[in-house]
């Protein structure tokens, strides 16, 4: 028996990365799965891979019409939702704020915010009534990048930032019936796509040059993680059972960025 065994979670985000791998670790651990995704080929793929497992809608997080569609069309199929995972993002690609074009800083802006920001905000208000009624959770996919300079430009950073705000403050105005926490994946080999105004819509992590040395280098643990790698800390998180008293916390789960001032990282082995 699973640790999620009859449970129903609504994931954005899930064609690719990190919802793509929750999908496949919650399945396992015996939810059931409502996806909202924007990507119209990855949906098809959710459905033909997933069968009655899951159902896909596909939308974009930044509208709170296709949020709320994502909502009903999980209730109607599996009757409830215990759980949503607001885990959908854009990233910036390092871009730095001299080599953001201002002409360009309104939209990209929106872009990134849209997603990494409204996209968590929107499906929690969304799901509100649903969550109320199964005394449910919420769990927003944070960034190292939410703690620390150098996860992304100040763009992503910022959206990160505000991400963690949205913990701590459903956190605290949700409870006690609802708990809202987070998980902070380091770098991390994904599909995660950049912003249109950027013209990065169609880049990926695994298409930067040494991106594998350059995450492996830059945390404690000198690790490289895979999607599937972050999905145990959404497990424990979703489990009523197993977190019954988590609320308002934050999962780093970034190889230890967080003591990474205390020893030299890229200086090889240190024990």
């Amino acid at each position: 028996m699973g640790w999620l065994e009859g449970k129903v979670a609504l994931i954005t985000g899930g064609g690719s990365g990190i919802g793509r791998a929750l999908i496949e670790r919650f399945i396992e651990e015996g939810a059931q799965i409502g996806v909202l995704e924007r990507s119209n080929e990855k949906v098809e793929d959710l459905k033909k891979q997933f069968g009655d497992n899951v159902v896909v809608v596909q939308g974009d997080v930044s509208l709170l019409e296709d949020n709320e569609r994502a909502v009903s069309e999980t209730v109607k199929e599996f009757g409830k939702i215990d759980t949503f995972i607001g885990n959908a993002g854009v990233f910036d690609y390092f871009t730095s704020l001299t080599d953001l074009p201002k002409e360009k800083l309104n939209q990209s802006f929106d872009q990134v915010f849209g997603v990494n920001v409204k996209g968590p905000l929107y499906g929690a208000k969304a799901v509100l009534p649903e969550l109320l009624k199964t005394q449910g959770n919420i769990i927003f996919t944070v960034s190292n990048a939410g703690f620390y300079p150098a996860g992304g430009g100040p763009l992503y950073t910022a959206s990160k930032h505000a991400a963690v705000g949205l913990v701590r403050e459903l956190a605290y105005e949700l409870s006690p019936k609802i708990r809202v926490n987070g998980v902070a994946p380091g770098g991390t080999l994904t599909d995660l796509r950049g912003p249109a105004a950027l013209g990065q819509e169609n880049l990926t992590q695994s298409s930067v040059d040494n991106i594998e040395d350059l995450m492996r280098t830059t945390n404690p643990l000198q690790v490289v993680p895979s999607p599937k790698d972050h999905t145990s800390a959404y497990v424990l998180l979703a489990s009523n059972t197993d977190s019954m008293a988590i609320t308002g916390v934050i999962i780093n789960s970034d190889g230890g960025l967080g003591v990474r001032g205390l020893h030299s990282v890229a200086g090889g082995e240190h024990l």
